[in-house]
Formats: structure tokens, C-alpha cells, sequence
């Protein structure tokens, strides 16, 4: 596969040699309201029926050879502009595309291009617009990004309380969420009720779960790009929103007109302002909240040169006084320069910063405990992009990232004496290079084509180990010898090469057939055991003693528009084989635990599905529906005797339905009902008893993941009331707002979280089960929105 990806990318660069004749029209895509960048937009040559698409900074670039032509600039919901040029030498043309009311255009519910679908030779990829994810039913009506993305096929989460999301069977950890290029390690305020992200401020989201390019590396199941908006360089411009349990603002402007812009975005939850007359006085100085701040400026230097600084810092806090304390939050810092070399070479330099971390404490007096930890990162990512000729766009560049891991710090104090632990910090530096090239054959077959190259260096200061065989097959290793080593000093290193490729067969100008390869590899680790990953789960990095974990991806997909791209559809199947995934020994001591590499297990695992997709995209009433049937499965040596069994992440079906419905311009209303298989969980078997003691239930067949917990449905209902447009006087209103009013678990479903055994306190003798429900009753709630 590496030799002929190798052939592939030399002959797209010997493509882009004999294309030096020819001349180029490059520029920006932007919003003519606002002067944002339009990420994929449309830019299309009539006499020769072929285009480009703009970038996701909203560069575009065409090489053609010198003549004249009608060149056709357009995006969806913004009315196309032509513009005739005759081609003679270079032109830069930077155009401004102006959105069409809504009141003038039905409601389109997709953040694309109307044929991408067909025509993109990119697969298992999803995109929504911030104007859709508005639209959808909300917890306490308030929009989030990471709650509609699970709508999406292949997309699901194991229950309400669960952070983050899986993709095709993939743990959480498994998934790289960026905002503006920087990782994110948690993506979810309260226990993943509410994601991280501001709608306010996000311009773009794009998911990518298969056929993932070469840029793109470090997890195992899925991309979640989200890009902020800039601000607008053109007038002031705020937005917000007041709901049931936190408040929101925007504040956007130029700070130079069409030179350079910010955007501030702010929310915070009240939750333990409400709780507060409510609270004894032993709770009066209690916290429950969260909080998230973003920010982002840019600058237009000159017409090759364009730097942005963004910024997120955000926290969850839960204090009881004197009872207990827990608080988690991300901080993350992007400084990006964008520079032309000429009309075809665009780059991007990037570096960041990004910092997770936790606390947890309890007890008061003489008898306390508080524990923190973090993970933090440097990066920084050249990226260029070669616009060679309207047939081969070849991307290339690298990434460095440096992590420092801080296990845990802890400190206890029982009855006035002091006892502190302090794990180890550990060190890693992973880097890559990478290159890929888009390449169009011809009118009905399109290739994607790269090789990535990783590497990974786990380095001091800090201790390595060697571990001893265990007494049973999947015990706990005990430790046979430390070594110490010095600071950047490496303990072992890890390389990998990273093919990746797809290809685009179109059948005809509505359907075509799609197929993508890649592999990854992933480096660092999220350490839980538990139902649901939490905000205190552990990230480790690959040692001498846990390699990194492979993916294989296979996918192939059929795609079909109906009715002048109305209707959607698309089926997609994949396979996915992983070797060394990370496990765990019963009764695994995963916290402060110096030696936690004793108790892991790698083996294997397998992620198969079958992926169903219909969406309606115009009109009055559109939405779609999504379908998967999928499992996945782990293999360990010494667990489950040797045999394959459901993954914790298995869920074997899973249906969603989205529908919207305008029923006036001004009254709006949306729907969506979930569906999915229960995880698997292990249950008790048997229990034992001695001299008439009851025993506990326990597992006599030693099989993990045996039973599934019951199937997880859900409804939500809402409803959006625009305010009134237009005054008494005739004129329009600058202003816009709207009331939201929604219902959350509308009939009232009792889904369960977790099923725990015990014995029956009014009988011994019989086993009981309890099931955990984090929503027990349906939510109604109403929100304010504006926008001037």
C-alpha cells in the first residue's frame, strides 16, 4: 500500500510540473454582511464544468490555461455570484457572497454544497450548520453541538451523565475533538449534559468517522473539527440568550474595518444562584456552576499574510462546603498565520497550547483528602497546501506536540497526620509528516490519496518499569525492576507509517459509489473502567510496557440525490481491526496507582456496521432519518476464557429521527426521537452461600459484558416563535430574536444508566437488581434569544 501511495503522490506532482504554463485565479470567500470566511464554498467554471472549493480559512485557487470564462461563486443559502474573466495573467479576486432571507428561501437543512455528497470523494463525514443545530430540541432549551452530532449515523453515547461521544463502536478517548486546531480532552460541562462549545461563537462543524486524510492523525475512530468564527470586521454585532439554567452573550466587531475583527463569547450556569434560598446554612457557601469564556481576534496584515489568536478557558465546579469539592476544566491557546507564497501555495502555521485538568477533594477538619491531575500540551503544525492544477490539490506538512502527563497529587489528613502521594509526571513527544493529494481522473472518478509518518518518544524524567508474569492469566503483573531516567532522556519509541486513500466512482450525475481506506495509530490512552468515562478518568501515554494501539478502517458507501437534491441517501458499511487495545484485569487500581501499567491488558479488537442515511434538505418539513447496525467486539488473553465478547461501547441498534417543520416564517417547530440497544454490562451468575450466609452475586461463568442493560428511546419536542420583523411603521427591524420552548424525555422515560446487584434487604435469599436513572421525568423549558 506504501509503494503505491508513493507512485500516486509522484504522479501528482509531476501533474502539477507540466500545469506551470497555466494561469490562476485565487482569492477569499466571504460573508458580505460580516466578512467571515465561508469554509467549502463553491466556485465553479461554466465552460469547461469544472471548480474548486474554498478552504477552511476560505481560500480558493484555479489554474487554467489563458482564455475567457464565466466563473460561478456560490454557497448554500447565499445568493451565487458571476463574474466574466478573461484570463491573461495571474488575478487575485476576493468576492463577497450575500445570504438570502429567509423569508424569500425555503429552509435548507445542510451545511454543504447541494451535490457534495455525490461529487466529494470524502466519505463517513458529516457536516452541520450552526443555523440546523439551532433548530434542534434542546436540554433546557439550549442548543449543543455534541448532543445533535449524536443524531448523526454512527454516532451514539451510552447514556444520559456520559461524557463526550462513540463513533462505530470507538471509546471516547478514541475520538480527537479540535477547537480551532487545538485538542480538546474534555468535551462536556456537567457530566455531559451541555458540550463545551458556544454555538454564538462556532462557525463550522465537520465530522469525520472514516476516510480520514493524512493530516489528520493521533486517534483511532474519529475527527470533530470545530472552527470559531472570527468576528465581524464590519459592525458591531451581539448576540445571547437567558434559559432555564445559564445565560449566554456575544460581542463581536472590527477593531479595524475589513483589517481586523474579535469576538468575545461568554455563558454561565446559575444553577446554585436558584439552589441557593434553598440551601441549609451549613451549604450556604456551595457551588454549582459552570462557565466557559471564548475569544478570537484576527488581523489582515496584507493581501498574503492573515494571523488569528483564539482563546478557550472553561470549568465546571461542584462544592458542597465542608462535604466535598470537584472541579474539571480545558484551557486551550491557538495562534495560526496564514501566508501565500504565490497564487497556488497556500500554508498555515499553527501552535497551540492546550491544558486539562481536575480536583477532587472531601471531608473537613482533621480528616480531608484532595487530589488533582492534568494533562498538558505544545504543538506546532506547519501545513501547506498546492493548488498544482485544477486535477491535483497536494497537501504536506508535519506536527510536533510535546505532552507532560501529572498522573495525580494527592494529600490526606486523618486525625491531624499527613500523608501525601505524588505520582510521577511523564513525558512524551509525538511527531509526523505527512502528504496527500486529491486527484480527479476524470468526470467520474476522483482519488484521495497519503502517507502518514508517526512517531513517538516516551521520555523521562521519571521511572521506568519491568513487570514479572501474573499468577493467573489476566492478573495483576507484579514489579520486577525501576529504573530512573533523566529528563528528555527516551525510556522507548514508537513509529508507524499511516497509509491512507479513497476513491470516488460516480455512476451519474445523482449517485456514486465510494470507498476509503486508513490507518491510525494512537499514542496516548484514556484509562476508565467504569459504565461512562468521567471527568476524572486518566490519560496515560504508550511506555515500554503499553504499545500504541492500530486501527485498520475499511469503508464503502453508495450515495444517491433525488428530486434536484432534495432527498439524500446513503448506505455506508465499514470494518475496523484493532491491535493492542488497552484493557484491564478485574478489579483494576486505576487511581494513584504508580504501578496502573500492572494492571492493564492489550489484545484485540473489531467494529463492524452497516450505516443507513435519509435526509430531506428543502421545504417546509425536512430532517432525516439514521439508521445503524453495528458491533464490536475485544479480545484478552485470560478474560472471558479466550473467547471474543461485546465491547462496553456495543450498542447493536441505533435509530434517530430529526424532523423540522415551518409551520409560518415566524413559528418553527422540531422534533427528534432516539432509539438504542442497551450496553453491555456483567452480570451476576450465581451466588454462594456458607452455613446459611448469603452470599453476594457474583459472575461463577466468568463472562464479561453477558448481559445488555435495557434499550435506551427518548423524545423531544420544541418549538421556535420568531419575534415580529417588521415595525408598525412598515419598516424592518435591525434586531432579531426568538423564544425557544422545549421538552426534553417528552413521555416521561425512565432510561437506565446502570443495573447494580444486591441483595433484597427484606429477603436474603433473593439477589436484587437496582437500576440507576440519571432523567427520571421529562424536562419542559423555555429560552430567550437575541441578536442585534
Amino acid at each position: 500500500m506504501k509503494k503505491i501511495i508513493f507512485i500516486f503522490l509522484f504522479l501528482g506532482v509531476i501533474n502539477g510540473l507540466f500545469a506551470q504554463g497555466k494561469l490562476t485565479v485565487s482569492g477569499y470567500l466571504k460573508d458580505a454582511k460580516s466578512g467571515e470566511t465561508l469554509i467549502g464554498a463553491t466556485v465553479f467554471v461554466k465552460e469547461l464544468s469544472t471548480g474548486t472549493t474554498s478552504n477552511v480559512y476560505g481560500f480558493y485557487s484555479i489554474s487554467l490555461e489563458p482564455g475567457d470564462y464565466t466563473f460561478v461563486y456560490s454557497y448554500v443559502s447565499y445568493t451565487p455570484v458571476e463574474k466574466k474573466i478573461s484570463l491573461s495573467e495571474n488575478i487575485k479576486m476576493d468576492i463577497e457572497l450575500a445570504e438570502i432571507s429567509t423569508e424569500l428561501n425555503e429552509i435548507v437543512v445542510t451545511g454543504e454544497i447541494e451535490d457534495e455528497n455525490i461529487s466529494s470523494v470524502q466519505m463517513s463525514v458529516n457536516k452541520l450548520d450552526i443555523q440546523t443545530i439551532q433548530k434542534m430540541p434542546a436540554l433546557f432549551g439550549e442548543v449543543d453541538i455534541i448532543r445533535s452530532i449524536q443524531l448523526l449515523p454512527g454516532v451514539s453515547t451510552v447514556g444520559e451523565g456520559a461524557t463526550g461521544f462513540n463513533v462505530r463502536g470507538g471509546g471516547v478517548g478514541q475520538n480527537l475533538v479540535l477547537l480551532d486546531e487545538a485538542p480538546v480532552y474534555n468535551s462536556s460541562h456537567l457530566f455531559g449534559f451541555f458540550s463545551i462549545f458556544n454555538p454564538d461563537a462556532v462557525k463550522d462543524v465537520k465530522l469525520l468517522r472514516g476516510g480520514i486524510p493524512a493530516q489528520y492523525g493521533g486517534r483511532l475512530s474519529s475527527i470533530l473539527d470545530v472552527r470559531m468564527k472570527e468576528g465581524n470586521n464590519k459592525q458591531f454585532a451581539a448576540s445571547g440568550g437567558v434559559g432555564a439554567i445559564f445565560s449566554r452573550l456575544t460581542l463581536e466587531a472590527p477593531i479595524v474595518k475589513d483589517k481586523a475583527s474579535f469576538i468575545v463569547a461568554g455563558r454561565r450556569s446559575y444553577i446554585d444562584v436558584l439552589a441557593k434560598p434553598f440551601l441549609g446554612e451549613d451549604l450556604q457557601n456551595s457551588a454549582f456552576n459552570f462557565y466557559d469564556l471564548t475569544a478570537k481576534a484576527n488581523w489582515n496584515i496584507n493581501e498574503n499574510n492573515q494571523v488569528f489568536l483564539s482563546g478557550y478557558l472553561g470549568r465546571d465546579v461542584f462544592n458542597a462546603d465542608n462535604v466535598f469539592a470537584s472541579n474539571w476544566g480545558n484551557a486551550t491557546t491557538s495562534f495560526r498565520w496564514n501566508h501565500l507564497f504565490n497564487d497556488r501555495l497556500f500554508s498555515n502555521i499553527t501552535v497551540f497550547y492546550s491544558n486539562y485538568d481536575y480536583r477532587l477533594a472531601f471531608g473537613e477538619g482533621d480528616d480531608t483528602f484532595d487530589w488533582k491531575s492534568r494533562i498538558i500540551n505544545y504543538s506546532v503544525k506547519p501545513e501547506l497546501t498546492y493548488y498544482a492544477n485544477p486535477k491535483n490539490v497536494i497537501t504536506f506538512g508535519g506536527q510536533g506536540i510535546l505532552y507532560e502527563f501529572d498522573p495525580g497529587k494527592a494529600e490526606g489528613r486523618s486525625v491531624g497526620e499527613i500523608t501525601r502521594i505524588e505520582l510521577d509526571k511523564k513525558y512524551a513527544l509525538e511527531g509526523a509528516l505527512y502528504v496527500g493529494n486529491e486527484q480527479t481522473i476524470n468526470d467520474w472518478l476522483t482519488l484521495s490519496y497519503g502517507l502518514r509518518f508517526s512517531y513517538f518518544n516516551y521520555m523521562g524524567e521519571g521511572n521506568g518499569y519491568t513487570f514479572g508474569d501474573a499468577e493467573t492469566t489476566a492478573g495483576r503483573r507484579p514489579v520486577e525492576g525501576i529504573e530512573a531516567f533523566d529528563q528528555w532522556e527516551s525510556i522507548e519509541t514508537y513509529q508507524n507509517f499511516e497509509p491512507r486513500f479513497a476513491f470516488n466512482l460516480k455512476l451519474n450525475p445523482t449517485s456514486s459509489i465510494k470507498l476509503g481506506y486508513n490507518r491510525m495509530a494512537q499514542y496516548i490512552h484514556l484509562v476508565s473502567n467504569t459504565v461512562a468515562s468521567t471527568p476524572l478518568d486518566i490519560w496515560t501515554p504508550s511506555t515500554n510496557n503499553i504499545r500504541p494501539t492500530l486501527l485498520d478502517q475499511i469503508s464503502l458507501g453508495y450515495f444517491r440525490n433525488f428530486k434536484d437534491n432534495m432527498y439524500e441517501f446513503s448506505v455506508e458499511t465499514y470494518y475496523k481491526d484493532y491491535q493492542d487495545v488497552v484493557g484491564y484485569i478485574d478489579n483494576a487500581d486505576l487511581l494513584l496507582n504508580e504501578f496502573i501499567e500492572g494492571d492493564l491488558l492489550l489484545g484485540d479488537g473489531r467494529a463492524y456496521g452497516i450505516e443507513f442515511y435519509l435526509k430531506k434538505n428543502k421545504g417546509k418539513f425536512n430532517g432525516w432519518v439514521s439508521y445503524t447496525l453495528a458491533r464490536t467486539e475485544e479480545r484478552f488473553e485470560g478474560v472471558n476464557r479466550n473467547d471474543w465478547y461485546p465491547a462496553r461501547f456495543d450498542q447493536t441498534h441505533n435509530l434517530n429521527l430529526v424532523a423540522f417543520y415551518d409551520l409560518t416564517e415566524r413559528l418553527s417547530f422540531s422534533a427528534n426521537f432516539v432509539l438504542i440497544s442497551g450496553t453491555p454490562a456483567t452480570f451476576p451468575t450465581a451466588r454462594f452461600g456458607f452455613q446459611g450466609i448469603e452470599g453476594i452475586p457474583q459472575n461463577a461463568e466468568e463472562r464479561r459484558n453477558n448481559y445488555r442493560i435495557p434499550v435506551y428511546h427518548r423524545l423531544d419536542l420544541s418549538a421556535t416563535l420568531q419575534g415580529k420583523r417588521v415595525k408598525k411603521n412598515g419598516n424592518t427591524r435591525k434586531n432579531e430574536d426568538y423564544w425557544v420552548f422545549s421538552v426534553y424525555n417528552a413521555y416521561n422515560r425512565r432510561n437506565p444508566f446502570s443495573i447494580n446487584f444486591q441483595n433484597n434487604p427484606n429477603n436474603q435469599a433473593q439477589t436484587q437488581a437496582v437500576r440507576l436513572s440519571v432523567v427520571g421525568s421529562f424536562i419542559p423549558s423555555v429560552s430567550y434569544n437575541f441578536k442585534f
